[in-house]
């Protein structure tokens, strides 16, 4: 099974920096409930393009530097990165299809 990434505002700009592969992150908290539905959406997207992106997920509560930073105003949003910089930016719940549609994966 492919490991979702724990990202927190301490260690998200060397974890995003450390890869070749472009990055998928999770903006999510647990207590919102569409964020809860994407978890398993999440785990799917990383084991079927775990030799494509890594998949990370951070939650903002926790850490709120890194949200802000990127301009995170509702959860879920899930940004894309590639080298570092952020390629696509998809906002609110949706089924994995829609998700990897929007995000040109």
């Amino acid at each position: 099974m492919a490991q979702i990434i724990e990202l927190t505002d301490a260690n998200f700009e060397e974890v995003i920096k450390s890869f070749e592969a472009p990055v998928l992150v999770d903006f999510w908290a647990p207590w919102c409930g569409p964020c809860r539905i994407m978890a398993p959406v999440m785990e799917e997207i990383a084991q079927k393009f775990q030799k494509k992106i890594k998949v990370a997920k951070i939650n903002v509560d926790d850490n709120p530097a890194v949200a802000s930073r990127y301009e995170v105003r509702s959860i879920p949003t899930f940004i894309l990165f590639e080298k570092g910089e952020v390629k696509k930016t998809v906002v609110g719940a949706m089924n994995t299809e829609k998700l990897i549609e929007e995000l040109g994966i």
